[in-house]
């Protein structure tokens, strides 16, 4: 069987949130797996000296616009967060707890934190907020708000976020197929194409 394919997101970006919502089923269109794999995209923009998209002059205010037009034409819920971007350890560490249990259920609570922060523009820094929407998925809010200050959790986050860092991820989303990378969620397209021929 082949890997599963990676996905790499930050739960605070727009583009992971809209690619969130395809990735899976393209994948399975040829028989492919998907591996989420939530990391802090701030590690990655400390070493390429990056901002924010919202924090650079033109390029804001046409993301903005970017963002309401994509949600308009995947048909997805869309409000933009009063408070953006935020700190995303909180339902990072959770969802990588709950991965460890039942990775399908982790998925779809990934699904559900994006939904709540863009969808709803709701803010999900809190772990008592990341621990109510996982109660959504049947877990204990206080277990899964204990996990998140677990060390190990903590540190599995850590881990995750350097090994994607060193294999070269820079942004979100940010897929990896079978070592060939594809940044962002308008590179969908090339990721399907390059599955469906084997790649060029």
């Amino acid at each position: 069987m082949p890997e599963p394919i990676e996905f790499f997101f930050d739960f605070s970006s727009p583009y992971a949130y809209f690619a969130a919502h395809k990735v899976d089923d393209m994948c399975s269109g040829f028989g492919r797996d998907v591996a989420w794999k939530p990391f802090m995209l701030g590690a990655a923009l400390k070493i390429t000296g990056a901002e924010t998209l919202t924090r650079y002059p033109l390029k804001g205010d046409y993301c903005r616009h970017d963002w309401a037009r994509i949600a308009r034409f995947q048909e997805l819920p869309w409000s933009m967060p009063e408070r953006f971007p935020i700190a995303t350890l909180a339902a990072a560490r959770a969802f990588y707890w709950i991965d460890g249990q039942n990775p399908a259920a982790a998925k779809a609570f990934a699904w559900s934190c994006f939904k709540t922060y863009f969808g709803d523009g709701h803010d999900i820094s809190e772990p008592s907020t990341v621990g109510a929407i996982a109660a959504g998925h049947g877990f204990d809010e206080n277990a899964v708000i204990a996990a998140v200050a677990e060390e190990a959790i903590k540190q599995r986050l850590k881990d995750e976020t350097a090994a994607a860092v060193g294999r070269g991820v820079f942004g979100s989303p940010f897929i990896i197929v079978d070592g060939e990378a594809f940044w962002g969620s308008d590179r969908l397209w090339m990721v399907k194409r390059w599955l469906r021929s084997g790649g060029w």
